[in-house]
């Protein structure tokens, strides 16, 4: 469905000719990785067409990129859009723009609730973006696009990464299980996979550019080769991308626990690049629950995926996501979660209350369990979490790790004048750097000793007889390089990178690049 709604006319809009030629703009992400992957191609769809992000201002557009997954979506949604509001109509030119799961689901009602939107376009058209706005701002009325198929897959569009040093690569897009609780299918579609070549042309543009670590991303992403037939597609990818020279981390996230193969265990623990992590959904240590979520696994067969992953890993952080008060979720079921959390020894799991999503199977099984119970589980199934993590966390005082420099990780990091960044099993370390050392750059990896723990992180102090060896990257050059480029300084000459620095909006595929790098073939690579 493509449809084209009036609106009113926002005190807010002006014509075409007022309005700067270079106009500002802001992207706000709510929700998952996949939501994350969107925004950057939205951010780089929008660069292209020739808009530039607003700093230290006020947007000219402000694109919001929701999720539905949860009740509370709704309400930070359009909470944000009942401030935005007011910030419009002070703002002569401004436009808001509404994408992703939550304006696929709602279409036309969002506009019902928030009039002053100017565009609403769903998970299936992200890179019609630049055109939608234009087309408002030149009819003076709202524009509401919502296509039931992906018309272009998002990462063959323009892409303003968020790191120089990480990337997200998608390998497919859309669902093919339905479980009870969650919306996604409907929203994002059926599973379709990117051919093997592309994958891994976008993984050596990515290396070229700087980076040294790149996440898989899907739904359900070791069920990866079901649209041909390869159910051991994942796993050849895996050692395929960990191959790419120059790239030293793989992540990959999330696969589901019915389609997991040992051949994927066997590809992570022989592939150096692919990092000794895994998160895994458990959802429910409940039999029973796991059943009435259609979730096609059982505690067991979960519990026997961790097993062989620590045989062929020992030192794998697992972590996973557990769904509290699921309907008809009893004290015994309840029980049964604990007892799965407690023997899988989780370095860390994200805890959800269960919320009634309209459209979903569950919203309409009886035996809603009520708030407070769903609250007082939560707390009990956290209490514990917090003090599994943290115990998880103090074994590794005195470990040696190597940390991979963030930008930005630590919300705290400009208090405490500390750096920090992601160990390899993807453990969050803050560090000291040593008086008299010079302070590594982002992209760049860290050897350190853990000196400390916390549930949530580890501390490597700057303590006498503690290692602080700094390895310089590819990364750390690009960082070099784009902030020079930021203030017209000249780029660094050390390191490996080009001088000239990494393009900060990449053209998608088929890549344009400049002349310095080569044009990869995107069906070069795994068959």
């Amino acid at each position: 469905m493509s449809t084209v709604l009036p609106a009113p006319v926002s005190e807010g809009r002006a014509a075409a000719d007022s309005l700067p030629e270079r106009r500002t703009y802001e992207v706000r992400t709510f929700g998952c990785q996949m939501n994350v992957h969107d925004s950057e191609r939205l951010s780089g769809s929008l660069e292209a067409a020739g808009y530039v992000p607003a700093v230290g201002q006020e947007a000219d557009v402000v694109v919001i990129n929701t999720c539905a997954v949860r009740e509370n979506a709704d309400n930070k949604l359009y909470g944000t859009l009942g401030r935005l509001a007011g910030v419009k109509r002070g703002r002569q030119g401004m436009q808001i723009a509404v994408g992703g799961c939550l304006a696929q689901k709602d279409r036309e009602a969002v506009l019902d609730r928030a009039p002053w939107v100017d565009v609403v376009f769903g998970t299936h058209n992200v890179g019609a973006l630049p055109t939608l706005l234009e087309r408002a701002r030149h009819n003076d009325e709202a524009q509401v696009e919502i296509l039931e198929a992906l018309d272009v897959f998002p990462s063959t569009l323009p892409a303003k990464r968020d790191s120089l040093s990480s990337g997200w690569v998608s390998i497919s897009v859309g669902c093919n299980n339905t479980c009870t609780f969650c919306i996604v299918p409907t929203l994002r579609g059926k599973e379709r996979d990117r051919r093997p070549g592309d994958i891994l042309a976008e993984v050596r543009s990515l290396v070229d550019e700087g980076a040294v670590e790149v996440t898989l991303l899907g739904q359900n992403v070791n069920s990866y080769g079901v649209e041909f037939g390869d159910r051991l597609a994942f796993g050849k990818l895996l050692r395929a991308v960990g191959e790419i020279e120059g790239l030293e981390r793989v992540r990959f996230t999330s696969p589901h626990p019915a389609a997991f193969t040992d051949d994927v265990i066997d590809a992570m623990a022989e592939t150096r690049a692919v990092m000794p992590q895994l998160h895994m959904p458990l959802q429910s240590g409940s039999d029973q629950v796991l059943r009435a979520m259609r979730r096609s696994y059982r505690s067991a067969r979960f519990l026997g995926i961790i097993d062989r992953v620590r045989a062929a890993m020992p030192d794998a952080a697992i972590s996973t996501d557990i769904i509290v008060g699921f309907p008809g979720e009893t004290e015994a079921d309840f029980a049964e979660t604990l007892r799965v959390v407690a023997e899988a020894r989780f370095a860390s799991a994200f805890t959800f209350q269960y919320s009634i999503r309209p459209g979903t199977p569950a919203a309409d099984m009886p035996d809603q369990v009520p708030k407070e119970v769903v609250q007082e589980r939560y707390e009990r199934l956290t209490a514990l979490q917090d003090s599994i993590s943290f115990d998880e966390n103090r074994a590794l005082i005195g470990r040696r790790v190597e940390v991979l420099i963030a930008a930005a990780e630590g919300r705290k990091d400009s208090e405490t004048h500390r750096l920090s960044g992601r160990a390899e099993d993807s453990r969050l370390v803050h560090l000291d750097v040593p008086e008299g050392r010079t302070a590594p750059r982002p992209g760049d990896v860290v050897t350190v000793d853990i000196t400390g723990a916390a549930p949530f992180h580890l501390l490597a102090e700057a303590a006498p007889g503690s290692v602080f060896e700094v390895r310089r990257t590819r990364a750390g050059d690009a960082w070099d390089a784009a902030q020079a480029a930021s203030c017209g300084a000249p780029a660094s000459s050390t390191g490996s990178t080009r001088a000239s620095g990494a393009p900060r909006v990449s053209l998608g595929l088929p890549m344009l690049r400049v002349s310095t790098t080569p044009i990869y073939d995107a069906g070069d690579g795994l068959r």
